[in-house]
């Protein structure tokens, strides 16, 4: 399978240290953005070895002159646009193509940087400019980006055609993984006919995900920002480090300004410390009756020619710390008390949307969530500006979801996870919501290489980031579980009475209590319940409560608060339930259009374990005594 050859070849070539900075982009005095999103041109590869369209070389002409072309929206994943069953299928390569136009100004500036920016695109990418190749990216869920001021400035007119591919195929060696299958009984499937096999529970989305940009920055311009933050007492301090391209000795200022607008703190120099007297801290949703506290940075490069650059980036004041029993935002407990979610929804898949996003914070704020995981991927950036704004704690995960094969644990697929890692936290991290890294999703952790693969994934994250603990979600048996001794926090999935013992309700008690002791006796480490729960079909109903019914998701819900309640007393510091919403999955016996577990359908319509978790969020929230009078009167019916 020719992709399979192309995508290990990629990832032998990208594994190697990052070096340019991956700054989201925003306008400024000296910026501008244009989002190119919106409707491209779309065609898949149907040829037997997906290879058609490099052959005969696709990007060199407009896509429209190889063949039939379907309009295709950007962001969306393309499986669900079309009424198309193959389509929604299709694995391998598929090309998008846009005519844009360029600013003639950018263009005749030859001091403007012009930058092509694709927010994810899953899985495999190759992106071309008026057939020209820019730049390739091995990965799903984290943006990527080319300089092409010079590709334009080489071709005549201020037109762009932009020429993307995409290959969703996964292998051994991915993240995540997965293999390809050939069928080859002739009897029962025709030749060349194969199936993708993974070990996820989640539908393999693909296409372009998230917004295509173009921004430019002067030739000299900031590349990156690193933010640390601490306070002792009421005073607040920022570390800074910047990093300016294209000039040896740019002069650089920084400005830290308060909400009102007044300069709270300033400094000369690429590095160094701001101090904030009476310091508003970042504090978590529900957990401060002034939360989500932001400051505005101002970092101005001003090259030799006299050039300036600026940038603004928002900045949170806060520390996270862990102990043996605890998990401290701000010296003080925190629990967590929030979801698991996806980026899913009806059409769109994984595509990013405004109104869903917007939709699905005011469904968590309601419920009384303070936090959630970016489970199994990174989320766009724009989710986390919006915890960053409304106080919610993200622990947030890379693709390492389904390493159930001994040879994912090889050194191809540690350099790759380690390239990951290090692009995730090169992204993400100055966002204060961010307050801890997860490396993996349930994966072999009892295997041999596991316990290597680990020490060397979470050592590396560390060293990338010494500010936030790491951890990985671990489904194993806590005595051969070979990566947890490297981790600060033990998350745990478990689904007593579904997966085990299903229907025995009675039995989580008992079990969960084991669980949680079991883990902490051998590794005296706090520990987050970080998947629990199980499927309800909405309008099913049973008294007494059978599986798949609302009532029975409420009830496995209630038996786990049980024990919840005791084991927070000790070393439990969070719960997140499994799922935020009901997500689509790949066809099979035991799903019924997707996985059911979500506390709200698909569409964000509530089932009766939304209104359970409501009520035990906000209780819990309400024992801490720091809640604004309007929180503290929450009641529910």
């Amino acid at each position: 399978y020719s992709a399979e050859r192309l995508l290990l070849a990629a990832l032998c070539s990208v594994c190697q240290a990052l070096q340019d900075g991956m700054l989201f982009p925003t306008e400024s005095p000296s910026r501008e953005v244009k989002d190119v999103s919106g409707l491209w041109i779309f065609r898949a590869d149907e040829s037997p070895e997906r290879s058609r369209g490099f052959e005969q070389q696709w990007y060199k002409s407009p896509l429209a002159e190889t063949g039939p072309v379907i309009d295709m929206p950007v962001p969306s994943s393309y499986n669900d646009i079309t009424q198309d069953a193959q389509i929604r299928d299709f694995i391998g390569w598929v090309w998008y193509e846009k005519d844009v136009w360029v600013p003639a100004r950018w263009i005749q500036d030859r001091g403007t940087r012009i930058v092509l920016r694709v927010g994810s695109a899953h899985y495999y990418s190759v992106l071309w400019v008026n057939g020209v190749k820019v730049t390739e990216h091995v990965g799903g869920h984290l943006p990527f980006e080319a300089d092409i001021s010079g590709v334009l400035r080489q071709t005549s007119g201020n037109q762009c055609r932009i020429t993307i591919a995409v290959n969703n195929t996964l292998t051994l060696e991915t993240l995540p993984p997965g293999t390809i299958q050939y069928m080859t009984d002739r009897s029962r499937y025709p030749a060349g006919y194969f199936v993708q096999n993974t070990n996820f529970d989640f539908f393999n989305y693909a296409g372009i995900h998230r917004p295509v940009l173009l921004y430019t920055t002067p030739k000299a311009h900031i590349d990156d920002i690193t933010v640390e933050t601490t306070f002792s007492d009421n005073i607040g301090l920022v570390s800074f480090n910047v990093s300016v391209l294209g000039s040896s000795k740019a002069a650089v200022k920084v400005t830290l300004s308060a909400q009102d607008g007044r300069c709270v703190a300033s400094a000369d120099g690429s590095r160094g410390v701001l101090k904030v007297t009476d310091v508003n801290l970042w504090w978590p949703y529900l957990m401060h009756e002034n939360p989500a506290y932001l400051y505005s940075m101002e970092v101005q490069a001003t090259a030799e020619d006299g050039q300036t650059d600026v940038y603004t980036l928002p900045v949170g004041i806060r520390t996270v710390k862990v102990t043996s029993t605890q998990f401290l935002i701000n010296n003080k407990p925190f629990y967590f008390h929030g979801v698991n979610k996806h980026e899913d929804a009806d059409i769109r898949g994984k595509g990013f949307d405004w109104p869903l996003v917007v939709k699905d914070f005011n469904l968590m704020k309601w419920m009384g969530a303070n936090s959630f995981r970016t489970s199994h991927y990174p989320y766009a950036e724009e989710i986390l500006q919006m915890a960053d704004r409304h106080g919610i704690v993200i622990i947030d995960e890379c693709p390492g979801v389904g390493i159930k094969d001994i040879r994912s644990f090889g050194n191809v697929s540690l350099a790759h996870h380690l390239t990951v890692m290090e692009e995730l936290v090169r992204r993400d991290k100055n966002h204060p919501s961010v307050v801890m890294w997860s490396v993996a999703n349930e994966p072999a952790s009892e295997m041999p290489p596991a316990g290597f693969y680990f020490k060397e994934l979470v050592s590396h994250t560390r060293s990338l980031d010494s500010s936030r603990p790491v951890t990985y979600i671990t489904a194993s048996n806590y005595a051969r579980d070979l990566g947890a001794p490297y981790v600060d926090v033990i998350c745990v999935n478990s689904y007593f009475s579904w997966y085990q013992d299903p229907g025995h309700t009675e039995l989580i008690g008992l079990q969960l209590n084991t669980q949680f002791d079991n883990w902490y006796g051998k590794y005296q480490k706090p520990i987050i319940q970080s998947e629990y729960g199980a499927d309800a079909v909405p309008g099913l109903h049973s008294d007494p409560p059978m599986m798949f019914t609302e009532e029975y998701q409420k009830t496995v819900l209630q038996n786990y608060h049980n024990v919840f309640d005791q084991k927070r007393k000790e070393f439990v510091i969070g719960e997140l339930i499994w799922n935020f919403a009901d997500f689509m999955t790949s066809q099979s016996i035991i799903r019924v259009v997707g996985n059911k577990k979500g506390i709200f359908t698909r569409q964000r319509q509530p089932k009766a374990g939304a209104f359970l978790l409501r009520e035990r969020y906000w209780r819990i929230a309400n024992e801490t005594g720091v809640l604004p009078t309007w929180a503290s009167c929450i009641t529910v019916i």
